[in-house]
């Protein structure tokens, strides 16, 4: 909600709007200037004067009772004594008992005259002779007296004078040569009888201290205590007398003097304070702005619709954040807080009752108006000219950038040791960390001088630091530039760019102060300037590899500049350039191209395995890496520093920070990749923002773009290699199908160059080609088709191949096993054979063609046998392509009983998990095996299926396996346990493959199965060395090579 710039509600007074040069006079006038007409306008001219007054309660009760008192009314004190207050307004207060009392009935006119009257009873002011004595001006050697006047040395001289002229003064003349105070009997003399008297004395304690060693302190004593006397007794006559308390004015005597005046005046006199904190806004308002007639009966200002909406909002906003600002501020009272400030945010006027008034040198209303009379002009004229338009003057608005105002500012601090704070960190200058900070900032905290405002509400808060104890906390801070647009989060980000940079900010918690003296960040700076610059390239350097190396999968490949510096394998390789080649160079680029096609002499075979990781520039990173040097070296040199433990958790603080920072730098650089596309050409691409939280590592961050583009895959499916099968080949070897995937842009990077053999394990477990092996006699040997294969089982080989399915290949059958293989039959009897074909490596092959031939019965084409009528033992033969198998049959003409149930294996150990198949057969009364039927199995330890195969528990103990068939049962025990079968030998090379078929296959899918090698070569060469090398990094296994 747009608010009404306060400008143009409160209008200062003219010479504020005008900016004219400000003194110290405006607000330290004394009575002589006012009697002699050389004062401003603003206290010479009682009419400018009491309009700029405002009328406190205190005040007007006692302008009150000094009009009755010259009225002739003894009911109410003759004396009063100023001596409570220091820079209170008792000039003040003493210039308006001088202009009511000069003016007498022509004063009723006067603004708030009428108050005081009313308040006295009377009708009109009675006019009075007067007299005032100023001690910083009268001087007791030279003397005071112009052209046809005596010379006056004495204060009791000068009094004299001024009440009744020669013949006053010729009543003490000798009093004035011998310098002595006249008595109670010769001031009742010099007092006017015909009107009423008032005597004004002001500073005496500048007299007192000036001429004591002429004995004139102890004769003023004697005047006033002689005067005072006099007074009390007279019906109209009035003494007000101001001895100012500043005890950084007084010197040991001075405070024995003071004491006694003091103790004199508290006998005979009424002390009195002219304001109350309460009363500050409305006195200083009403005497820096102009309001006309905009006054309340009771002399207050009346704010108009305007202001009142200001103070609302203002106030609604405190109340909707009461939780986050001081427990002090009278949230309740929000809005009447705002409006008895009003154009002043509240806490301007509040801050010097709270943190100022307590410093020495300060002066509560004659300092605190000179700064603020200051402040108004130059705020006037910025929102005039359309620079700002803030709704209030906030403590955020002090214009510390003028000269003038911080001379008068460090005038009230007692020193100016402040100097160097205010124009480094807050303004001053053009590049005050606080205007730079804005003016780098978001467009809302630029809007709102957000680092300026804060810092100069610090600076306030913490009186400049001062006084021990005193500093802004952060419920202060958010309170001190409060505004109804503030987003309140944005104080505290602008805290934490202030503590970064300034140098003279401490910070404790959530308490901050300027202080004289630079802090860390100085330091800092200094330290910064220090850093050499092979420092910083090697803690970028560092940092790089730490980010990259933060990756489980990919190990890259750091800074290379010669194309030997990458190997030239089949596995995705991150090769990160080092910083200094930033992207948009085009060297960047021709290095790039240079080192992706070339290894070494040769050209590179895997160029597509490269992906290319290259910075946007190093400066952030050479910035960062700057700053975290510069902090560790300050942690390095703490005890010499002698910093507290503050300062030491600040700079732990920050070391955290800038290695986070410095980790940020490189994720923000390094978002560049580059790779040959489909068309053989280098791509450069551009990942945008990159960020810590985008990924896991900066390396996954690639990957997933990669992965998402179709670059890079995790696996593949075995049609991909059907589709991109190369005409020219019949049979594909495993190498040449997993190089491809490195060495082809058209096809997609694995992530992991083993996914091939996943692909081939399930591209021959469905029948989509098979995998071979092939001899030297050109046969192939091993062959999986349309037959499981297990991924672990896949080597890749130059001697392996895949081939389209259907392969059109013989297979040998060399073993025909006939079961069942030994039978015992009646006459008559039938029983089924089957014949079942292996190969050499005992793997079952189909056979077709079957030749059955029996004795002793008759056997048809399909296996079945029926027995003869002769007793005795006969044979079934089975024969396929020569090679044959045989079973032994018994014929008996007796009745067959089945005597045992017989189960093997008997006393077998298996591994927890693991299956073992038993069979079982039944035996008859000649020891003749029989056939079973309906067999029941049971297990114990373990589980047993139909089919007779046992899966042991994970347990370890005994177990037993029972077959029950009818009322007769056989049973086999064994014992579950883990167990390691080991094997150390030497395998002649043209073994290796068929022992990897033959021995290790089966074990593959176990996870048991451990397979260590030790591989000696005698006579190899560097090349070589370097190709067994990289060999075992393709599979992924310890390339670290002892050479003896």
């Amino acid at each position: 909600m747009a608010l009404t710039p306060w400008h143009k509600v409160a209008t200062p007074r003219q010479d504020l709007r005008e900016g004219k040069p400000l003194d110290a006079s405006r607000f330290a006038v004394h009575l002589d200037q006012v009697r002699d007409g050389n004062a401003p306008d603003d206290y010479k001219n009682p009419t400018q004067f009491f309009e700029r007054t405002y009328l406190t309660k205190n005040l007007t009760s006692m302008a009150a009772e000094v009009a009755r008192r010259l009225s002739g009314d003894a009911t109410v004190s003759a004396v009063y004594n100023m001596a409570t207050q220091f820079g209170g307004g008792k000039t003040h207060a003493l210039t308006l008992l001088y202009h009511l009392a000069q003016n007498g009935p022509a004063a009723s006119s006067w603004t708030g005259v009428d108050k005081i009257l009313e308040e006295a009873g009377l009708d009109a002011m009675p006019k009075a002779a007067t007299a005032v004595f100023v001690g910083t001006e009268f001087d007791s050697i030279a003397g005071r007296g112009g052209d046809g006047e005596p010379t006056r040395k004495t204060p009791w001289g000068e009094i004299a004078y001024q009440l009744g002229g020669m013949e006053s003064f010729n009543l003490i003349r000798d009093h004035e040569q011998e310098q002595v105070a006249p008595g109670g009997d010769v001031i009742r003399k010099l007092l006017p009888r015909d009107r009423p008297c008032i005597i004004l004395m002001d500073e005496l304690m500048n007299y007192v201290n000036r001429f004591r060693k002429y004995g004139l302190s102890d004769q003023l004593y004697d005047f006033l205590q002689n005067l005072s006397g006099v007074a009390s007794g007279m019906d109209n006559v009035v003494l007000v007398v101001s001895i100012p308390a500043s005890e950084m004015e007084m010197t040991s005597e001075d405070e024995q003097d003071y004491g006694r005046l003091k103790k004199l005046l508290d006998r005979t006199s009424k002390a009195v304070i002219m304001s109350a904190d309460a009363d500050t806004a409305e006195i200083i308002r009403r005497r820096l702005f102009e309001w006309g007639s905009q006054m309340n009966p009771d002399g207050r200002v009346q704010l108009s619709k305007d202001a009142i909406k200001t103070c609302r909002e203002y106030a609604a906003w405190v109340r909707s954040h009461k939780n986050q600002v001081p427990g002090w501020f009278p949230v309740d009272q929000a809005q009447e807080e705002f409006e008895a400030a009003y154009p002043f945010h509240p806490i301007v006027l509040s801050v010097f009752e709270r943190k100022w008034q307590a410093l020495p040198r300060f002066q509560r209303t004659r300092g605190v108006l000179r700064l603020l009379a200051f402040w108004v002009s130059k705020a006037y004229q910025e929102n005039y000219t359309g620079a700002h338009s803030d709704a209030l003057i906030g403590l955020g608005t002090a214009p510390l950038d003028d000269p003038i105002f911080r001379a008068a500012t460090f005038e009230q601090l007692g020193e100016d040791k402040l100097e160097g704070a205010v124009t480094t960190d807050i303004m001053g200058k053009n590049d005050s960390h606080a205007i730079r900070l804005d003016n780098e900032s978001t467009k809302a905290i630029k809007r709102a001088r957000l680092h300026r405002k804060v810092a100069t509400a610090i600076f306030f808060e913490s009186n400049g630091g001062q006084t021990s104890g005193t500093d802004a906390s952060l419920p202060e801070i958010r309170l001190g530039v409060a505004d109804p647009d503030l987003d309140i989060g944005n104080v505290e980000t602008v805290l934490e760019a202030l503590r970064e940079s300034c140098y003279f900010l401490r910070v404790e918690g959530n308490r901050y102060k300027f202080g004289p003296t630079p802090g860390i960040n100085k330091i800092f700076v200094d330290r910064q300037a220090g850093i050499e610059r092979r420092d910083i390239d090697d803690s970028v350097r560092n940092a790089i590899l730490k980010v990259f190396n933060d990756n489980k999968g990919i190990k890259p490949i750091p800074f290379p500049e010669k194309s030997n510096d990458i190997p030239d394998h089949p596995a995705l390789t991150i090769a990160i350039l080092s910083p200094n080649h930033r992207r948009r160079d085009d060297e960047t680029i021709r290095l790039v191209e240079s080192l992706t096609r070339d290894h070494g002499t040769s050209a590179r075979t895997f160029k597509s395995a490269i992906v290319w990781a290259i910075a946007e520039n190093d400066a952030a990173m050479a910035s960062e890496a700057r700053k975290l040097l510069a902090w560790e070296k300050i942690r390095d040199e703490e005890r010499l520093l002698h910093l507290d433990d503050g300062q030491k958790r600040f700079v732990n603080e920050n070391i955290a920070k800038a290695r986070r920072d410095l980790e940020e730098a490189v994720w923000r650089s390094y978002k560049n990749i580059a790779l040959l596309d489909k068309e053989n050409k280098i791509l450069l691409t551009d990942l945008g923002l990159a960020h810590s939280s985008a990924a896991k590592s900066l390396i996954d961050l690639y990957i997933n773009d990669l992965r998402q583009k179709g670059i890079v895959d995790d696996r593949i499916s075995p049609n991909f290699l059907i589709r991109n099968w190369p005409p020219a080949f019949k049979e594909w070897s495993t190498r040449a199908v997993r190089d491809a995937f490195f060495a082809s842009p058209q096809f997609p990077r694995l992530l992991d160059p083993s996914a091939v053999k996943e692909t081939i394990a399930n591209g021959v477990s469905n029948g989509i080609f098979a995998y071979v092996g092939k001899a030297g006699s050109g046969r192939y040997d091993p062959i999986f088709s349309n037959t499981e294969l297990r991924a672990g089982e896949v080597e890749i080989s130059d001697e392996i191949f895949i081939v389209k399915e259907p392969i059109d290949v013989e297979i040998d059958v060399k073993k025909v096993v006939v079961s069942p293989d030994n039978v015992v039959l009646r006459p008559g009897d039938e029983v089924r054979f089957v014949a079942r074909g292996f190969d050499d490596h005992g793997r079952e092959v189909s056979i077709e063609a079957i030749g059955w031939s029996a004795f002793g019965g008759s056997i048809d084409d399909s296996g079945s046998f029926r027995s003869g009528p002769d007793e005795g033992t006969f044979v079934v033969k089975a024969v396929s392509d020569g090679i044959a198998g045989e079973a032994r049959v018994v014929i008996k003409d007796e009745e067959i009983k089945l005597q045992r149930v017989v189960i093997t294996p008997q006393d077998v150990t298996v591994s927890p998990g693991s299956k073992q198949a038993f069979s079982v057969k039944g035996l008859d009364q000649n020891g003749q095996e029989v056939s079973l039927s309906n067999v029941i199995w049971e297990a114990t330890g373990g589980v047993i299926g139909n089919d007779g195969v046992f899966e042991a528990g994970s347990d370890e103990g005994n177990f037993s396996v029972m077959a029950i068939s009818g009322n007769l049962s056989g049973s086999s025990q064994g014992t579950i346990k883990s167990q390691v079968v080991a094997w150390d030998g030497d395998v002649p090379p043209q073994k290796w493959m068929n022992f990897y078929t033959k021995v290790l296959s089966k074990f593959v899918s176990r996870k048991g199965l451990k397979l260590r090698v030790v591989v000696e070569v005698s006579d190899a060469s560097i090349q070589e060395i370097e190709e067994m090398r990289s060999a075992l990094m393709d599979l992924g296994l310890e390339d670290e090579i002892e050479v003896k």
